[in-house]
């Protein structure tokens, strides 16, 4: 009896700004048709089952249940930097490879970061707002007086790759730069970007804008409570691309409604899509739709390193941007 090896299956979970099929090389590919949007949770266990490779979305939950339900797994590809919706423990005892997009996003989502940072300073969607509605009357010396970003104090809360963009950014504005990490930077680092290291009680009741960029783990889920919004000034903003759970946003409801806060900028939420409905009806929150990395080629260059991890663990080699480097597929 003749036997024939099978052609590896690869499952992407969405589809892409970018056809993989050239990159992934002789391998089945599973994944939705362009327009689709993303596998619900019981089309990707079902999926995955007969799976070599995954290409998974922050928005899937990469837990014990699917790597349960997936024995050949040998790789996932989280098209993302941060992979807090993955089980990374779970993965690794299962000899399961996991990694991440790194690097390539940096800059869309620091530029992002200082348009959400201008947009709520500067009070921009409201101003849009008035004039789509026909409610605009004309030049007023009053009209939407917002705050000035050049010359002022911003607060980095994570000084890694987009912090250290961000800050790059506030150099252009003239910013006094100031930044909370767990370890302090080399001081030829810090030079460079223009920061200097407080802590972070101090950081928030100097900023006059507090910028988040940390990963979402243990440690820092709720970063930004209600303790935490108290020390800011009442003049400043809040303004965060990184993870929505960093912050309670019911506590910044309450200090946006209270005027304890000037106005915040927010990419990510606690349970996206949704969002906490006093935020979204507040004039002084700007809102995104988690758009960060959202330019042609940071999205095109994520599906890429997602593409050639997958190929190299189905070949046998170590990928680059491996998160975890415990797995033994």
């Amino acid at each position: 009896m003749l036997e024939f090896d099978l052609m590896p299956r690869v499952v992407i979970s969405s589809a892409l700004p970018v056809d993989l099929g050239s990159r992934l090389g002789s391998v089945e590919v599973v994944a939705p048709a362009p327009g689709e949007g993303a596998m619900s949770r019981a089309a990707l266990l079902a999926a995955a089952r007969d799976a070599d490779g995954l290409i998974c979305l922050l928005s899937d939950r990469i837990d014990e249940e699917l790597l349960a339900a997936a024995p050949k797994l040998k790789v996932v590809a989280n098209y993302a930097v941060g992979v807090d919706n993955i089980d990374l423990a779970a993965a690794t005892r299962r000899g399961v490879v996991v990694t991440h997009t790194p690097d390539v996003l940096t800059f869309a989502t620091a530029d992002l970061t200082f348009a959400l940072l201008l947009a709520a300073a500067r009070r921009v969607p409201e101003g849009d707002a008035l004039v789509r509605a026909g409610d605009w009357q004309g030049w007023s010396p009053g009209l939407l007086l917002g705050a000035d970003v050049w010359g002022r104090t911003l607060g980095i809360v994570g000084l890694g790759r987009i912090g250290r963009a961000v800050a790059q950014r506030a150099q252009g504005f003239s910013m006094k730069v100031l930044y909370a990490a767990p370890r302090r930077a080399r001081p030829a680092l810090e030079a460079a970007v223009g920061a200097h290291h407080v802590p972070l009680d101090r950081l928030l009741a100097e900023a006059d804008f507090v910028s988040l960029h940390c990963p979402l783990t243990d440690d820092t889920r709720g970063l930004v409570g209600r303790a935490q919004l108290a020390r800011m000034k009442p003049t400043a903003f809040l303004v965060n691309t990184a993870r929505g759970a960093l912050i309670d946003e019911a506590a910044l409801a309450d200090a946006l409604d209270a005027g304890a806060l000037a106005g915040a900028a927010l990419d990510v939420f606690m349970a996206e899509p949704r969002v906490e409905p006093r935020l979204a009806r507040h004039p002084r929150v700007v809102l995104a739709p988690h758009i960060g990395s959202a330019t042609l080629s940071a999205r095109t260059r994520m599906a890429e390193l997602c593409a050639a991890a997958v190929r190299a663990v189905l070949d046998g080699r170590r990928p680059d941007h491996v998160v975890n480097p415990e797995a033994r597929p």
